[in-house]
Formats: structure tokens, sequence, C-alpha cells
């Protein structure tokens, strides 16, 4: 399988890539991205790119893969529902719609968030922008497609965020991710588990579209 990853250099593409680098079934991959990752593997092309929403200078090194793990996003905290739905939605949608448009055998996979709201009427903004990104993408002629939502994500292996405030709660909180699993263990995954799975949905399919954290950690 080859794949086409953006957003890799936060810290969910950092656990995907990390488990496309790593796994056997996954014979290439291209990161689509405004930075590198600062790797340098084999199995690894990268392309920096900073219009997501127009894709056509780099539409000819799209050609020829099996699956897209989309992991880019940011945060809501601070935004307002027009800025976060700038980036959220239409950046998403673009290059969604044009993968689709010219490689329809494609299986699309989108790391969403924990309390989606599907019926994109609810009290929270950034449940609804996501619930409308995963609703339009869910339209769209691609092989298959597939949303992601995990809970809370306990970033292994060296995975970093890249918001501070964020990476300084996982810092803190690193000496009872065994407990907090224990705990919680339908409500967070590990940044292994959700690269794992991503890659067995792409190659395996599955017979759900949506997913939450008890279905990543069981796949």
């Amino acid at each position: 399988m080859k794949v086409i990853l953006f957003g890799a250099t936060g810290m969910v593409g950092q656990g995907v890539l990390r488990e496309c680098l790593l796994d056997s079934n996954v014979q290439s991959v291209l990161s689509v991205g405004r930075s590198n990752t600062g790797q340098n593997q084999k199995k690894l092309r990268e392309v920096k790119h900073t219009n997501f929403l127009d894709l056509t200078e780099i539409e000819n090194t799209l050609s020829g893969y099996d699956a897209c793990f989309f992991c880019l996003g940011v945060s809501s905290v601070g935004m307002t529902e027009e800025s976060y739905r700038n980036i959220t939605y239409y950046i998403t949608l673009s290059v969604a719609q044009t993968l689709s448009k010219l490689y329809p055998n494609m299986t699309f996979i989108y790391v969403t968030g924990a309390g989606t709201d599907s019926t994109e009427k609810g009290r929270t903004m950034w449940a609804r922008v996501k619930g409308k990104t995963e609703n339009d993408l869910l339209r769209l002629p691609f092989k298959a497609a597939y949303m992601f939502r995990p809970g809370g994500i306990i970033p292994l292996h060296g995975v970093k965020s890249k918001t501070k405030i964020y990476q300084l709660v996982y810092d803190v909180t690193r000496p009872i991710y065994p407990l907090l699993k224990k705990l919680f263990p339908n409500s967070i995954t590990t940044s292994e588990q959700l690269g794992r799975a991503m890659i067995k949905v792409a190659r395996l399919g599955y017979p759900k579209s949506i997913m939450e954290s008890s279905d990543i950690n069981n796949i």
C-alpha cells in the first residue's frame, strides 16, 4: 500500500508517520506539508506545499497512491467559528475533493475527534464544524472514507505536540499513562494504536465509517 499523509509534523501525524514507516505493508509514504518532517527514510518522500486550497501545482505527485491519511488540524481555542471553519472545513474538503476527482479508487481517512456533532446543530462550535466536515467527506466518491474520532491520545515513542500547553500536559501526566489507560479504556488511545488502526482499516476496510476510541483500540 502507498500512502499520502497530510499533517505529518503534528502530534497525530508524527505518530501515524512512524507506524507507516515501520509497517511492512506500507510500501511508501508521501508527506505533504508546509514544513519537512526532518526524517531521512527510504520509504518517505516529502513535498512542501503551503496553499492547501489549491493543489494544482502538486497534482502530478499525488498519483499512484492507495490511501490518504489526513491528520492536519488546529485547536479551536481562541478562534472564531469562521476562522476555525476556514482551516478545518475548507482546507480538508479542498484536498479531499481534489483527490476524489483525480483518484476515486483511493481510501480517505480523516482524523477528527470524540464529541464531533454529526447533526451540525449542537452548541459546541468545533463539534459542529467537524460534524459538517465528516458529513461532506462521506458524500465524496472515494472507494471508501473513514472518520477516526479519538478522545485522549497518549503520545508515545518521542511524539510531541506543537502546542506548548498541550505538550506541558503530556509531560506532567506521562508517569500516569498506564493508569489512565486502565481507568478510561474506551476514551483513551495511543499515537501508536491510532496509526496502526488507520493502516489496517485502509488495507482491509471496516464495517463502520465512524470510529471512536474504543473501535480504534479494538482494531
